[in-house]
């Protein structure tokens, strides 16, 4: 019986990396596009939306072959080059929810106004419970990850902020 390898502290890492990174550029899309959601389509949000994120992961994947090449002097292994694959269009997972909910708009169930303070929503939450998943199991007192978590908290508002102040 043959198991299939468990990936690397450093592959996991890479993935949630990516995988933060995605969710971040999805909520500043969704909060660009409900500046002006009432004269949106569900096909124009869920389009926008996928075709950011799709052009950011392409870019991250571009990064990791050029560093890459930059640092080795060659060419990355097949298996290197289906890791950095794997790290880059595995992140695509994080806007699966919000393209869900503009499916549910496309349906009309739901406005696109709503489906995108719903996508709000859960990019937040899964931003929330990744920066909880990744606290948890350090070693440290209970009032130091709750200070980290705040920490984090805090860095995730400054970006929505931010986000806010550029989209009016």
């Amino acid at each position: 019986m043959t198991t299939k390898a468990q990936p690397s502290a450093q592959h996991r890492a890479e993935a949630l990396k990516e995988r933060v990174y995605v969710t971040f550029t999805g909520l500043a899309v969704v909060l660009a596009l409900q500046s002006h959601a009432e004269t949106l389509t569900p096909g124009e949000a869920a389009s926008t939306l996928a075709i950011t994120v799709v052009g950011t992961l392409l870019a991250v994947f571009v990064a990791d072959f050029v560093s890459h090449l930059a640092v080795h002097a060659k060419t990355p292994s097949r298996s290197e080059l289906a890791h950095m694959a794997r790290t880059s269009f595995g992140a695509f997972g994080a806007i699966v929810l919000p393209l869900i909910f503009i499916a549910v708009a496309a349906m009309g169930r739901w406005s696109v106004e709503t489906s995108l303070r719903a996508s709000t929503v859960a990019l937040i939450t899964a931003l929330v419970l990744i920066g909880y998943l990744a606290v948890r199991r350090v070693k440290m007192s209970w009032w130091k990850k709750v200070i980290v978590l705040g920490a984090e908290f805090l860095l995730g508002l400054a970006v929505v902020g931010l986000e806010l102040l550029a989209h009016g």
